[in-house]
């Protein structure tokens, strides 16, 4: 038998059968072998499971590691999949948004899933759990797939291999039951035995620990803005019979994408011109501030509620609080002995709160420019003051955070939360994420307007959702409104620019390990061309050709 090269993290090489698997490994490396749930083979993700058949550098994949985290979340969901199938196989279980560490679920009926029933799964997964069940990976034709998922009930996972069309299929069983899920899963049931499933709104939420404490879940903290909004988003899908990547492959099919394009920005702008009737009801506003997290589409969403407020006779001014960082000199040092720019400390606070209390007082103020070549601030004569119906809108990453404006009366002030919250989902058992989402739109961003590379976004998007969760996330349910900034036909426009730079990550760079997984959930689209994208669309930050000048 031919044999391979394995070379471990401290520089050990072994030669072992070709066909040899990770899980008969685990000796070799430095770490508990119940903490590894997978490796790295030359930065591509494998299961422990899965046969090795040329040479490699083997890496260990860690429960508390951000992959590791990721498939024990994917996991965890089979094994809910499977005990729902258990126990009611005539309903349709069905993922939702994420939400305090946890996915929302609920069944295809709509009737709310009462205490019993929810009892009845945690106890079927923790029976599944203790059994310690094989995970099995296969691979399957195409025929055999749709036969399979027709008659387990899969709907939207055999309506999306119409559009698809693999020759074969891969798969997971567990016990009497198949799915398909995108990446790799544990070997068996026993690795994960944390877990809790907690009534929530008209179904459940399936909690999961994280990845910096894998041994035990968090304290759950409800969001009851952010369920309702992703609530009106996802009845709205269902409304209008779009809620899959399926159903979206399937307009791009029949050529009538063109108008679920337009129903998306009516919908979008709709949303926007409530907000703006909102601010207007409110009575006496004078600052309107935005916050949201990185490529939630900050900057168009406040050029379109512009034009709204200007309709119901405003006239708004954007300040940008990017002109009121100290400057280099006197910014602060983060705990890695760099600068942070992200804290509410680089923004001269003082300087901005007076401003505004000057402006709202009917006084003339000389705003404040930045470069950011030289890291200073200067004044360029821009100079500005409010009439009766003048109002200010802000927007920035500490826009819902009150030590930002601490000195602005509550009764002047209105905030807006924005996140790309899509309804959709790649069929039942697997929901797109927001934060994959948002770093697609900021990897097509970051290439066409600053000349960055796919893998340079990947290696600092870890820092950015760092910031987001110290700066922004702990003050969005602070918003008196959230706006969905998703457009359900985005992913198929990304695509046609993300797929080229992603392929140009290659197996030696840390970042392929991720360019991999974004390529393989692409797949599942279609393409749109970015001809089909309104000039004052959303995407239009991202790809370009915008009607609005940035």
């Amino acid at each position: 038998m031919r044999t391979i090269s394995v070379t471990f993290p401290d520089g050990k090489n072994i030669s072992v059968d070709s066909g040899t698997t990770a899980i008969t490994l685990l000796s070799h490396f430095s770490e508990d072998p119940s903490n590894i749930l997978a490796v790295l083979a030359n930065n591509e993700v494998f299961s422990l499971t899965t046969a090795i058949s040329y040479d490699v550098e083997l890496k260990p994949i860690l429960r508390s590691s951000k992959i590791g985290a990721s498939i024990y979340r994917r996991s965890l969901c089979f094994v809910l999949a499977t005990a729902a199938h258990n126990l009611y196989p005539d309903k349709r279980l069905l993922v939702g948004h994420s939400l305090g560490y946890g996915y929302y679920y609920t069944f295809d009926d709509g009737k709310k899933i009462s205490d019993k029933e929810i009892q009845s799964l945690k106890d079927e997964m923790n029976a599944i759990i203790q059994a310690n069940h094989q995970i099995i990976t296969s691979q399957i034709t195409y025929k055999k797939a749709k036969e399979l998922f027709e008659s387990l009930g899969l709907v939207e996972t055999r309506k999306q291999l119409d559009c698809i069309c693999p020759p074969y299929i891969k798969i997971n069983t567990l016990t009497n039951f198949s799915d398909m899920y995108f990446g790799s899963l544990v070997p068996s049931t026993g690795y994960l035995k944390v877990f809790d499933i907690i009534p929530y709104g008209q179904g459940f939420l399936l909690r999961f620990p994280t990845s910096s404490r894998p041994d035990s879940l968090p304290e759950f903290h409800d969001i009851p803005a952010l369920y309702t909004t992703y609530e009106r988003y996802k009845k709205w899908g269902k409304q209008i019979g779009v809620r899959s990547a399926a159903d979206i492959n399937e307009l791009i099919k029949t050529r009538k994408i063109k108008e679920f394009i337009d129903i998306c920005e009516t919908f979008q702008v709709k949303c926007i011109a409530d907000i703006a009737d909102k601010i207007r009801d409110k009575g006496n506003v004078k600052l309107v501030l935005m916050a949201g997290p990185s490529s939630s589409g900050k900057t168009t969403s406040s050029k379109k509620l512009e034009l709204q407020l200007k309709a119901l006779g405003y006239r708004p001014h954007v300040i940008s609080l990017d002109n009121y960082y100290v400057g280099r000199e006197r910014n602060p040092i983060g705990p890695d002995g760099k600068p942070d720019y992200e804290c509410l400390e680089a923004l001269d606070v003082p300087l901005l709160n007076q401003n505004l209390l000057d402006l709202f007082a009917g006084k003339e103020v000389e705003l404040p420019c930045y470069d950011f070549h030289t890291g200073e601030r200067y004044y360029n004569n821009n100079k500005l003051a409010l009439e009766p119906q003048d109002i200010i809108i802000m927007e920035g990453i500490h826009g819902l955070n009150d030590k930002l404006t601490p000195l602005v009366k509550p009764e002047y002030k209105f905030k807006i939360y924005l996140s790309a919250l899509t309804q959709l989902n790649l069929d039942d058992h697997n929901r797109i994420s927001t934060s994959d989402n948002r770093l697609i739109r900021r990897i097509v961003r970051d290439f066409n307007f600053r000349g960055m590379s796919a893998a340079r976004t990947i290696s600092m998007w870890e820092n950015v959702r760092k910031g987001e969760r110290l700066h922004i996330f702990p003050f969005q349910d602070n918003a008196d409104v959230m706006l969905n900034t998703a457009l359900d036909y985005e992913l198929p426009v990304l695509k046609v620019f993300a797929e080229p730079l992603l392929r140009c990550i290659s197996p030696l760079q840390s970042e392929y390990t991720e360019a991999s997984r974004l390529l393989r959930f692409l797949s599942n689209f279609s393409p749109i061309p970015p001809t089909a994208v309104p000039d004052r669309s959303i995407i239009r930050e991202f790809i370009g050709g915008s009607a609005f000048h940035y």
